[in-house]
């Protein structure tokens, strides 16, 4: 079973953080809300309070398989701000594990110099934040261990995309037609 590391700093947007943790058990993976605040309760950019299931320093990472970066702000520029969270992106990119991010987290790999060359899709207006990336319209894009979305409206496009790439396009599409999402990808 797949490990995913969903991290949640205040201002994270809801709608993107939530439906990907939905989308990723509802496909059997081992979904974990790691809060990078220092308290399990993170509250995201609408002031709804969610409860993370670990403190960032309490997470095995050598046992995890992909970390994941909703979106949001401030959430986003408060995940860019966290050293520790940083070194592990940069170490998962290093092995070709698995790293995502959507709407304005993108930013976060795009400081750490990991988009070069890449295909990647953010929020519109963070484009000058990926660096060296080859910036697109797409929902969402994967280019080798790194997936990217746009923003809400992408966040069940994102979640497919991330359960075919850890596991296959027919579990995605199974899952797609079972939550009646068309035309995802």
């Amino acid at each position: 079973m797949k490990k995913i590391a969903v991290h949640l700093a205040t201002g994270f947007e809801e709608i993107e953080a939530i439906t990907i943790i939905d989308v990723l058990r509802r496909a059997d993976f081992e979904v974990t809300m790691v809060s990078v605040t220092g308290d399990k309760v993170v509250t995201g950019s609408h002031q709804i309070p969610v409860l993370a299931d670990k403190l960032f320093d309490e997470v095995n990472y050598d046992e995890t398989d992909m970390i994941l970066l909703p979106g949001g702000m401030p959430g986003a520029k408060n995940l860019d701000q966290h050293e520790g969270l940083k070194s592990r992106i940069i170490q998962f990119n290093q092995q070709q594990k698995p790293l995502g991010a959507i709407c304005a987290a993108p930013l976060v790999l795009g400081h750490l110099q990991l988009l070069n060359g890449k295909k990647a899709v953010c929020y519109p207006g963070f484009e000058k934040d990926l660096t060296g990336a080859l910036v697109n319209e797409e929902p969402a894009v994967v280019d080798k261990n790194i997936i990217t979305g746009r923003g809400v409206g992408a966040a069940l496009t994102f979640a497919l995309k991330i359960v075919e790439m850890l596991d296959s396009k027919q579990k995605a599409d199974q899952l797609a037609k079972a939550m009646l999402v068309e035309n995802w990808g």
